[in-house]
């Protein structure tokens, strides 16, 4: 399941220059929209009925979700993060006392003896989207892999979080490529038709 060479180097141009408006963002502007993004998810209906929801803990510049796992724990729901594994993603309980441990890529994970989870609802990282719901990653596929996997138990619900300035025309897809039921950002929730 990969893209093609044109395909692969349109992704990495859009990934990018993505990446650098996000960088670009000052941090007072990226604290107030994750705070934004934060409310705007906590008030997706489609989201409380979920007893666990995957989540991620950002790095460098991406949308600061800690303000969302609180709220999200506040209100009784539990909260798994990955952890990478030779498999791909293992989603792991987390509770607020529970330590993460530092990992490869710059990332913070759960520990081995944190429970490990399938949550059928994903708040899920990117480097870009487009109104359609596809997203492009980091380039690892982690995320197209757990979806697929995850989602062999039956539906999971993918909302992708990111700042407006991430948004890109038209990201290239591909048949493996899953496409996002939501995508949150500070200007507001997209529902992408067909997802």
């Amino acid at each position: 399941m990969t893209d093609t060479p044109s395909a692969s180097s349109e992704k990495a141009a859009l990934r990018a220059s993505a990446l650098a408006r996000r960088d670009g963002l000052g941090p007072a502007a990226r604290a107030a929209a994750s705070a934004r993004i934060a409310e705007s998810v906590l008030a997706l209906p489609e989201l409380r009925d979920f007893a666990v929801l995957g989540a991620y803990w950002p790095i460098r510049s991406e949308v600061d979700v800690r303000p969302l796992i609180a709220g999200l724990r506040a209100r009784g729901q539990g909260v798994a993060l990955p952890q990478v594994a030779p498999e791909g993603l293992v989603f792991r309980l987390v509770r607020d006392a529970d330590a993460l441990a530092p990992a490869g890529f710059g990332l913070s994970e759960p520990g081995p003896d944190a429970p490990a989870v399938r949550p059928r609802a994903l708040l899920v990282p990117l480097a870009a989207f487009d109104r359609r719901g596809h997203r492009i990653g980091y380039g690892k596929g982690y995320y197209d892999r757990a979806l697929a996997a995850l989602g062999a138990d039956g539906p999971v619900l993918a909302v992708g979080i990111a700042f407006a300035a991430q948004e890109t025309p038209c990201v290239p897809d591909g048949p493996h490529d899953r496409r996002l039921d939501r995508v949150v950002t500070e200007a507001g929730i997209l529902h992408p038709r067909g997802a």
